[in-house]
């Protein structure tokens, strides 16, 4: 396995860093929150025309760059650092990866060049009103229409949909739904475009801003099968593997974002005629929070690695570092704060941003709890 950083990754980094510094600061940010979607389209447009973010790690055969899941970890931790508000995690992490791992080439062929390139934006509906990620959850049906064919992904709109979806990423301005839905055959994967008649989509409050979710409801929505009914479990528990590594790598960003505001303030702050960081207290804090984002980087690397190499390691590694990414960021994010003092509290103070895209990552695809469990699980304990 291959875990150091070339100068083409490092290229890569200096690019998307350079980029968000000029056309999402963190100002930006600020202002886009307010908005339906989170994000500015024409910044989209670009990262996906000139840079080909969105497209970096689909194979060249579906429109995409060709590159592993170990330089889109990179594209996400700055995404992360910059709290960047697009649809990225929704489209290209959670819905591309489910396209892939679905086995269906009519579908990756349908979708992939679209998501690739930015003009489509996807996302992954599979949470419901109790926001669990378990499989047995579900209570979305699927029922196939007369002329539809459980084992085949050729029927537009072979099945309809009946249910609730909650939480879902980015659901509100999706173009493109993939629905995990349950069938007499197992759970399933469906594609729905969003104008498709009885879905009723609704925006959520959110604590993180930055980040939108919606409530999609469907009634008798026309759905197509994509791959194999019966196939979503396995499909899901690879999806939210490789989801959950990415938005380690997100996370890594925003500590290590968060970590450079509390060591810059600590150096300009005084008091008592002298830098705050001078002071034993906060070089302690802020060396055992160095040490936390440095841990968490090396996690990230080899998950990253991990998934590029499609190892067998991957369900393991991607419960570790999702429980240990949602420790650290929030615990970082917190002590951001405390090392600002009153100053940090502030809504006027950046600090507050990082601090809730910190918890509501936690929460979003499952808390370090439930990775521990699922790391336990897996490893026989």
């Amino acid at each position: 396995m291959i875990l150091g950083v070339s100068a083409e990754q490092e290229e890569l980094r200096a690019s998307v860093r350079r980029f968000l510094a000029d056309r999402v600061p963190i100002a930006a940010v600020r202002t886009l929150m307010d908005g339906a979607d989170g994000g500015d389209p024409a910044v989209w447009e670009m990262a996906g025309k000139q840079l080909g973010l969105q497209g970096i790690a689909i194979p060249e055969e579906y429109g995409g760059s060709g590159f592993t899941f170990a330089e889109q970890a990179i594209v996400l931790e700055e995404l992360g650092a910059a709290l960047y508000g697009g649809p990225y995690l929704a489209s290209a992490v959670l819905a591309a990866n489910a396209l892939l791992a679905s086995g269906d080439e009519a579908a990756k062929k349908a979708y992939l060049p679209g998501i690739a390139s930015g003009e489509l934006i996807a996302t992954l509906a599979f949470t419901e009103e109790n926001g669990s990620w378990e499989p047995d959850a579900t209570r979305l049906t699927a029922t196939a229409a007369p002329s539809s064919s459980s084992a085949s992904a050729s029927v537009v709109g072979g099945w309809r949909l009946d249910g609730r979806k909650s939480f879902v990423l980015d659901g509100h301005t999706a173009g493109l739904i993939l629905v995990i839905g349950r069938t007499e055959a197992g759970l399933s994967l469906f594609a729905v475009p969003a104008d498709a008649d009885g879905l009723t989509r609704t925006s959520l409050p959110t604590l993180d801003q930055t980040r939108k979710l919606a409530r999609l409801d469907f009634a008798g929505v026309p759905a197509t099968l994509v791959g194999t009914g019966g196939a979503g479990e396995a499909l899901l528990s690879r999806i939210l593997d490789i989801a959950a590594i990415g938005q380690a790598a997100e996370q890594l960003g925003g500590a290590q974002r968060a970590l450079d505001m509390a060591v810059e303030y600590a150096k300009v702050r005084y008091q008592f005629g002298r830098p705050i960081g001078s002071f034993q207290a906060i070089k302690h804090r802020c060396a055992d929070l160095l040490l936390e984002v440095e841990s968490l980087r090396s996690a990230v690397v080899y998950a990253a690695a991990a998934v590029a190499e499609d190892s067998a390691e991957v369900p393991v590694v991607a419960a570790l570092v999702q429980a240990y990414a949602s420790d650290v960021y929030f615990h970082v994010a917190a002590e951001n704060i405390q090392i600002h003092g009153g100053i940090g509290f502030t809504w006027e103070h950046d600090a507050h941003l990082y601090f809730k895209r910190a918890k509501a990552s936690e929460l979003f695809l499952g808390d370090a709890t439930l990775h521990r469990e699922r790391l336990a699980t897996r490893i026989g304990l």
